[in-house]
């Protein structure tokens, strides 16, 4: 196994370790949901310190039940991770296009060369 090989798999150990161990070990900090969202730690502290507050504003949408709720999310993920996906693709494929470009190029230039001129010259 190559020196790069163990880097990676002792990366991937310690990403999947700071994963699973919170889950493992119960390290959230509350007993009903222990790794509940910023948003309703932020809505359970602003009861708490005023019970009797009114957000400014609601929602543009509502989803029905929670379970909708992250399966948007998740829809959301994917589709930024594929445009992503797409925008590196694409840069890749335009630099191995050049790079093919440019070999083929010189090829064609060494052929020149060797039959005694450039392709398109005129020997006097």
């Amino acid at each position: 196994m190559s020196r790069n090989a163990k880097i990676n798999t002792l990366l991937l150990v310690i990403v999947a370790a700071l994963a699973v161990l919170p889950l493992a070990l119960g390290l959230g900090d509350d007993e009903k949901e222990p790794f509940a969202g910023a948003d309703a730690q932020a809505e359970t502290a602003i009861t708490e310190i005023k019970p009797d507050y009114e957000p400014w504003f609601s929602p543009l949408y509502e989803p029905p039940s929670g379970e909708v709720e992250s399966a948007l999310f998740a829809l959301q993920a994917a589709l930024g991770a594929g445009v992503l996906a797409y925008y590196f693709g694409l840069r890749k494929g335009r630099r191995q296009g050049a790079e093919q470009a440019r070999e083929q190029e010189a090829t064609a230039e060494q052929t020149a060369d060797a039959e005694g001129g450039r392709p398109g010259t005129e020997q006097v």
